[in-house]
């Protein structure tokens, strides 16, 4: 792979990078597609669910969850690659998901239907534990996006879009988030999908600010990559997780399908310290 270039082209909406063994895995939502390619560039579909938002992440024992967010379903993809009910999430407008490293999914809201045209309300998220049991464990958040969980399973970020803000949760023994902190004030910028490194910074990407921007725990901006399109996601991966991957495209809320047809792409970078946690 080149130092910096387009990955994959000619996708829709595409969203939730996710490395995992060997190859990287993201959602075609405009497709309905969740999609695995690796770093010669060849894709393959390994799941298909008609969703929008559609997001994944690996259970540590390698099976997929999906969330579904139309059906208000999380789902699990078997080794079989057939999909099965993990947990259900009751209702609609689910977005984003994490799995720590004890198999806990962390799954959020915005609160409310932006394509409807609904009142702004405030976001929450929920933690489905491994025997399918579902509880709300965070309240109040500005349309929550991205989230990560550090290495250490000891603290879980969330992208509030709409607070221009990363939010930091202790989490404890139990899954139960407790501690809120401001993790970094963003200025002008509205984070979407996020990731962590190695040296406890946070990637994010941003769609209207078209880069992908490094910050330290206090705001400092470390470093920034620039897109020619809208950035929705980002995650570090690679055989030594030092490639940033970007989910992008054109930004157009006045289409319903939100980006013009074939938009989408992956784009890589490589960067100097490696990624960490998850996703």
């Amino acid at each position: 792979m080149e130092e910096r270039g387009v990955l994959v082209a000619g996708r829709g909406l595409v969203e939730a990078p996710r490395w995992h063994d060997g190859r990287l895995y993201f959602s075609d939502w405009t497709a309905g597609e969740v999609i695995a390619v690796d770093p010669a560039g060849h894709t393959e579909v390994v799941a298909r669910v008609k969703s929008l938002p559609l997001c994944s992440a690996w259970l540590p024992d390698g099976r997929l969850l999906i969330v579904s967010s139309a059906d208000g379903l999380l789902l699990r993809r078997e080794p079989d690659g057939s999909l099965v009910t993990h947990a259900d999430l009751n209702g609609s407008g689910w977005n984003d998901i994490v799995v720590d490293g004890r198999g806990n999914a962390y799954v959020n809201t915005v609160g409310f239907d932006m394509t409807a045209g609904e009142a702004v309300r405030p976001g929450h998220v929920v933690l489905a534990t491994a025997d399918g049991t579902v509880r709300r464990v965070a309240e109040d958040l500005a349309f929550p996006n991205g989230m990560a969980v550090t290495p250490d399973n000891a603290t879980l970020i969330v992208a509030e879009s709409y607070g221009k803000r990363l939010t930091a949760f202790d989490i404890g023994g139990d899954g139960n988030l407790t501690g809120r902190r401001v993790f970094a004030d963003l200025g002008d910028d509205p984070p979407d999908g996020i990731c962590v490194d190695a040296e406890g910074a946070v990637w994010y990407a941003t769609v209207p600010g078209k880069r992908c921007v490094r910050v330290a725990d206090g705001g400092r901006v470390l470093e920034t990559v620039q897109l020619d399109r809208g950035g929705f996601a980002c995650a570090l991966g690679g055989p030594d997780r030092r490639t940033l991957f970007v989910t992008v495209a054109e930004w157009r809320p006045d289409l319903p399908e939100l980006v013009p047809a074939g938009s989408g792409q992956v784009y890589a970078a490589r960067v100097s310290v490696p990624g960490a946690g998850w996703p």
